[in-house]
């Protein structure tokens, strides 16, 4: 009896930590994990149009995330979008003159923020903004412009 009751014990802690791992990898892949702090410096930049970039995505330089997304917003103005990055305080020495552009990522089309960096020596600081972005590669834009040059072919 004692032994099947150790058993159970084993299998039923077994379980557990399965059920522990899987929670984290759900994090992990939704980028909600739990480290995700208000730590670092907030950098905005203005794009036409943002695609179905999402709060959270990743901000990469050379494929390295140096943040994330904090927010998107539209200046009503402008008609723009206003995104606001939040950039790990490791990575503060980013050139002021840098381009931002939404890329696509994997076959799902998660989208991104990836930054190229310039040549200014002056650096981006908290409350900055970068003056030259690219948006989003709209695809369905692209097939109607290919689509209309061809009718227009002939």
């Amino acid at each position: 009896m004692a032994k099947m009751r150790t058993m159970e014990l084993l299998v039923g802690a077994f379980m557990a930590a399965g059920f522990v791992a899987l929670f984290f990898l759900a994090m992990k892949v939704s980028n909600l994990s739990a480290g995700a702090g208000g730590n670092g410096y907030r950098i905005q930049a203005r794009f036409d149009n943002v695609g179905s970039l999402k709060v959270r995505s990743p901000v990469n330089i050379a494929g390295v995330t140096v943040g994330r997304v904090e927010s998107i917003a539209l200046d009503q103005d402008s008609f723009q979008a206003v995104v606001t990055l939040r950039i790990d305080p490791a990575f503060d020495q980013i050139p002021a003159d840098t381009f931002a552009n939404i890329y696509t990522a994997g076959l799902l089309g998660e989208q991104y923020i990836g930054l190229d960096p310039g040549g200014s020596l002056d650096n981006l600081v908290d409350g900055g903004q970068v003056e030259h972005t690219q948006s989003a590669l709209v695809l369905e834009q692209i097939i109607g412009q290919f689509l209309f040059s061809k009718a227009e072919e002939g």
